[in-house]
């Protein structure tokens, strides 16, 4: 999925930034200590900082002080934020966590390692690195989707936006030069498909090409004649700036950078790879689990699951072998739709069925609502079977789901992919976070990977609650995507770190799940584009459960497991270091 919770169009190394800055209303009846004074002003001074450096998620929020404004993708903005972050954690280090209350002391923890873990980063260039088939410089234009254009203002914002998006094609440029005389270039794969998207955007006609697309009924909210000169403007910008831009950094990329970026797929073959992936690994999973052990986990956890899966088979009574049972869930014509419409009605009325379980789950419920649509076309042949992106000012959620030949969408991945993306995996978990009352901003948009990610395939289990995979097909549709995050395992730590092909990764996939080769490609280049996010989901799923069963077994009649939810997902998005001593802190207190 893209991050959400800004993960869903917002890159993780951005988010890292956005989740570090902060601000909340001082609420206590006791007499603060000069501490804890002096910290709410920081994580103020901090928070501000964060809607001037990141005016489009601000935008989000409803602050539109700087909605005619983007962030630079520049190395000198980098750089820039790495300064600020170490100026911000020496103002840090003067406070003292004794002196602050304890939920101020949460907070503290939770902002210094976001921060510390995002300065680490700054070790790595990663404007070196950004190209990605799955967002990037070659769609900024989808930043608009979840703004609200309700006046003249609004397009003119977009307006000068996209001339800013104009700047970081200059900038993609500058930093892809650069980085291809420093030795960091994408793989080949990564190269072709950003380039065919470039392509893709420049041979559109004026009235599709996709940054016009937001004007085109503009003068339903502005009228026809203020509608038609913005239009002008925006057309004119496109032909004679926007345009040569791209034409620029296609031509530069087919044509020097691709004949000479890297045929190998790991992220180790760049300069300091191995530390960089490293780095990754610490930061997606926020444990000290080393790619060796990692890997070591995946593999266990494939053995296991195959084992379930190979029960499946028996009880279903299939009479070939476990390859010939996959190739028949992959060809079969009973387990595929004939339209993107059918398959898209099928994803709502499952999202509407699980819905009315939800009160056997949990306590509390969002208000936020989310609503269930098609991945834009131009993007679907690139990107996965879906991805999440969470309610901003005015805007539901939204759980997208992917439409492109449907004939490569199984009915049985259906309704576990529902309940990761949707309900009660993203969105409520999201909705929720963004829902908490009494604590700094930044709690609100904090996103550690392993426990969003992992909390998602946390999920995916509770259909099990809920009768989803009574069917045998949709309980191995179920076992498949369990599996598929256990090989994320393997293959990411393979490739980026032990010298796997992206054939050896595509076959260990073919070999042990029923997704599609369509889907399996997708996936694999979605793990060489962006290196070690994809361990998260699987490293955050097991602690959940281990906690849970540790719960479990210490409280036995006193376990409630709508309780268990409802506390876990009360704190927001938090390490899996800290949700263990809350977990812990849960147990004593039942007891």
């Amino acid at each position: 999925m893209k991050l959400s919770h800004l993960i869903s169009i917002i890159l993780i190394s951005a988010l890292v930034g956005i989740a570090s800055n902060l601000s909340y209303s001082f609420l206590t009846t006791e007499r603060p200590s000069q501490d804890q004074i002096d910290f709410k002003n920081l994580l103020d001074e901090d928070w501000e900082h964060t809607l001037q450096e990141n005016p489009y998620f601000a935008s989000l929020l409803g602050d539109l002080r700087f909605n005619n404004k983007v962030s630079s993708n520049s190395s000198e903005k980098f750089k820039s934020d790495a300064n600020y972050e170490r100026a911000f954690l020496d103002k840090l280090d003067k406070i003292k966590l004794s002196n602050l209350n304890d939920s101020d002391q949460l907070n503290y923890r939770l902002i210094k390692t976001s921060m510390e873990v995002s300065l680490e980063g700054r070790n790595f260039p990663r404007y070196y690195m950004a190209l990605n088939q799955r967002g990037g410089v070659q769609d900024y234009y989808s930043y608009g989707d979840r703004l609200n254009f309700s006046n003249k203002t609004d397009y003119e914002d977009w307006f000068e936006r996209i001339k800013g998006f104009n700047e970081n094609v200059k900038n993609s440029l500058k930093n892809n030069k650069e980085g291809l005389e420093m030795g960091y270039t994408q793989p080949k794969l990564v190269t072709r498909a950003v380039v065919s998207q470039i392509e893709s955007l420049l041979a559109s006609s004026m009235e599709d090409h996709p940054y016009y697309k937001i004007f085109l009924s503009a003068n339903e909210i502005i009228g026809d004649e203020e509608a038609s000169e913005i239009q002008s403007r925006v057309k004119d910008f496109i032909k004679n700036e926007l345009n040569p831009s791209y034409r620029k950094l296609m031509t530069f990329l087919k044509n020097v950078y691709l004949p000479n970026s890297r045929n190998s797929v790991g992220i180790s073959d760049v300069p300091d790879g191995k530390a960089w992936y490293e780095y990754l690994v610490k930061y997606h999973t926020t444990t000290d689990l080393t790619p060796d052990e990692i890997h070591e986990i995946g593999l266990k956890e494939v053995a296991r699951i195959r084992s379930e899966m190979e029960d499946i088979i028996a009880l279903v009574e299939w009479e070939g072998d476990f390859n010939s049972f996959l190739r028949f869930l992959r060809t079969d014509p009973q387990f595929y739709y004939e339209t993107g419409e059918e398959l898209l009605d099928a994803y709502r009325a499952m999202s509407k069925k699980i819905d009315a379980f939800m009160p056997s789950l949990f306590n509390k419920l969002p208000r936020a609502p989310y609503g269930v649509i098609p991945i834009p076309m131009e993007s679907a042949p690139y990107t996965t079977t879906a991805y999440y992106n969470a309610p901003s000012k005015g805007r539901p959620g939204y759980y997208y789901a992917n439409l492109y030949k449907p004939e490569t969408r199984p009915k049985y991945e259906i309704p576990v992919l529902s309940v990761h993306e949707a309900v009660p995996g993203h969105h409520h978990q999201i909705a929720l976070a963004q829902e908490l009352e009494n604590v700094p901003k930044f709690r609100n948009h904090l996103s550690f990977t392993s426990f969003v990610e992992g909390w998602g395939l946390y999920s995916e289990q509770l259909g099990e609650n809920m009768g989803l995979y009574d069917d045998p097909y949709d309980k191995f549709g179920q076992l498949t995507y369990d599996m598929w995050r256990a090989i994320r395992l393997v293959v990411d730590t393979g490739m980026h770190y032990k010298g796997w092909s992206r054939e050896e990764a595509v076959e260990l996939f073919l070999q042990n799940t029923a997704k599609t080769p369509q889907d399996i490609n997708n996936e694999v280049d979605r793990y060489i584009a962006w290196p070690g996010q994809a361990l998260a989901y699987k490293i955050g799923q097991l602690k959940i459960m281990e906690l849970r069963d540790k719960a479990k077994e210490e409280l036995g009649e006193k376990f409630d497991l709508k309780d268990y939810h409802d506390f876990i997902l009360s704190f927001g998005s938090i390490p899996m270091n800290i949700l263990e001593e809350k977990v812990n802190e849960f147990i004593e207190n039942k007891k």
